[in-house]
């Protein structure tokens, strides 16, 4: 496999929300993403942005068709706001203290839908402290802290 650009993890994800500005905010001060790159499209919405967790890469982008009719495929992004809550897909991240994380994420507003809990996979395998949070639009996000590590890791 070739090497990925500078900069840019094997894998990114891109979350379509109905107000992206807004999203950005609410996702560095809540989960502690960073900003890497807002680009605005001139009529005050978002072109492209990035969002940064450690290595991992999460691309906050608007949803629906856009107005000058290019990029049809587009009218598929939906936010799970616009289809009754619906979620098709969860993100996933790795924090230091799921604990301290998920107290943050509440104080921010998240809907705590799984409390922090840890799961315990047997000597074999890893034990994980991980917690469930909706954002205001709806996306699912989950954040996991590992707490033992198993004979094979």
């Amino acid at each position: 496999m070739k090497p990925t650009p500078a900069g840019w993890p094997r894998l990114s994800i891109s979350l379509f929300y109905d107000d992206p500005s807004t999203a950005i905010d609410w996702l560095c001060r809540a989960f502690a993403f960073e900003l890497r790159l807002k680009v605005e499209d001139g009529d005050g919405g978002i072109a492209h942005s990035e969002l940064t967790f450690g290595e991992a890469l999460v691309m906050v982008n608007h949803a629906g068709a856009r107005e000058d009719g290019k990029g049809a495929w587009q009218s598929l992004q939906k936010s799970p706001r616009s289809i009754g809550g619906g979620i098709t897909a969860a993100a996933c991240f790795f924090v230091d203290d799921a604990d301290a994380h998920c107290a943050r994420a509440r104080e921010a507003g998240a809907k705590i839908i799984r409390e922090p809990e840890t799961s315990d996979y047997g000597d074999d395998y890893w034990s994980d402290r991980t917690y469930g949070a909706l954002d205001p639009e709806g996306h699912l996000w989950w954040f996991m802290q590992r707490v033992r590590t198993g004979k094979g890791e």
